[in-house]
């Protein structure tokens, strides 16, 4: 499998949405869960650059415009012309008291405040608050942030739907791609359920889905996917290793879904452990390119927080896998035996 393999979101954008294989996931360089110094985040970025991605995905949400504004740093340095960039738009930052700062799982943020809002005037306040954090207005997709269940409860999911289609946030959104500002539009979130609701409202060109179609979770292989290859909607794999443990196994400290893993979701992870050693294959590099091997699935974007970790990405991307290692998984239920694998794309 070669990382810099370059495949676009879908064949329906005016202007191709192109993604090397392995992208680059913007969150840690937010201070997620830890401060990391400027030097080291552009170091990370330039990492990324010269190992070959040229996909990067970020949000205002990450470290509360912290993430957006050092890509604005490591864009003035990269080639415009091969990057493909993508942000966010649903959360707005506003100023606020210290003691209002809403960081989330995010350290050493600037003083501001989230505010949910999908409407007109908020997507499109979004974009340009976006655009001059980036300190560019090469944004190729723009992609709601968190709108679902998993983040509001279904009351309001229902209510950021209304926004979204009552209240013109869909127009915006519209408006933007046909205006040629933006390639192409849709969500970044952490359940494919919402995903396919979208589907069955509007037209969208693909989804960042978080940590939903894993070595640990293939239920999007029922209906989503299908659905995607039917509507020509491609999908970013966001969180390939269920927040941490698909990475660093069923360690005592292991998370998973951004909580600490439960004993049974440990269970699992040993027993697909198990089978990667017997083929003598990293777990980690397992759960890094079984994404991929659903036509669906354009790239896998795991995060990085320095430089030795994006040349770890590099080189577990790149790691040989035998066509057995899938076999056996199949054959021990650990993954669905419909389950399509990297080695038949």
């Amino acid at each position: 499998m070669t990382m810099i393999s370059t495949h676009t979101l879908n064949q329906r954008t005016p202007r191709p949405v192109h993604l090397t294989q392995l992208g680059f996931g913007g969150a840690p360089l937010g201070n997620l869960y830890r401060p990391i110094e400027e030097s080291v985040a552009q170091a990370t970025l330039d990492a990324a650059w010269d190992a070959g991605i040229r996909y990067f995905d970020t949000a205002p949400q990450y470290g509360l415009g912290r993430s957006e504004t050092r890509f604005a740093h490591a864009l003035r340095r990269f080639d415009g012309d091969a990057l493909t960039l993508s942000t966010k738009a649903g959360r707005l930052l506003e100023d606020c008291a210290p003691e209002d700062v809403t960081p989330e799982a995010f350290v050493d943020v600037p003083q501001k405040r989230i505010v949910f809002d999908y409407t007109y005037d908020a997507i499109m306040r979004s974009f340009d608050d976006s655009i001059a954090r980036l300190e560019t207005d090469q944004i190729d997709l723009l992609l709601l942030h968190d709108l679902d269940a998993g983040t509001h409860g279904q009351d309001g999911e229902d209510h950021n739907l209304r926004q979204l289609f009552s209240e013109g946030g869909y127009r915006a959104l519209t408006e933007l791609r046909e205006g040629g500002r933006i390639a192409g539009i849709g969500a970044g979130v952490n359940t494919w359920q919402i995903c396919s609701r979208l589907l069955g409202e509007a037209d969208f060109d693909g989804f960042l889905l978080a940590g939903r179609y894993t070595l640990l979770e293939q239920e999007p292989l029922d209906s989503f996917l299908p659905l995607c290859i039917e509507r020509d909607v491609g999908v970013i794999l966001g969180g390939p290793y269920n927040s941490g443990i698909l990475a660093t196994g069923a360690i005592e400290s292991a998370r998973y879904n951004y909580e600490p893993a439960p004993e049974n979701i440990k269970h699992r992870v040993r027993q697909l452990s198990k089978v990667c050693a017997a083929h003598n294959v990293p777990l980690i590099a397992a759960a890094l390119q079984f994404p991929l091997g659903h036509p669906a699935v354009k790239t896998v974007i795991p995060g990085a927080s320095n430089p030795d970790e994006v040349r770890q990405n590099v080189e577990i991307f790149e790691t040989r896998i035998p066509s057995a290692l899938w076999s056996d998984l199949k054959t021990e239920g650990l993954i669905q035996s419909d389950a399509p694998t990297p080695e038949g794309r």
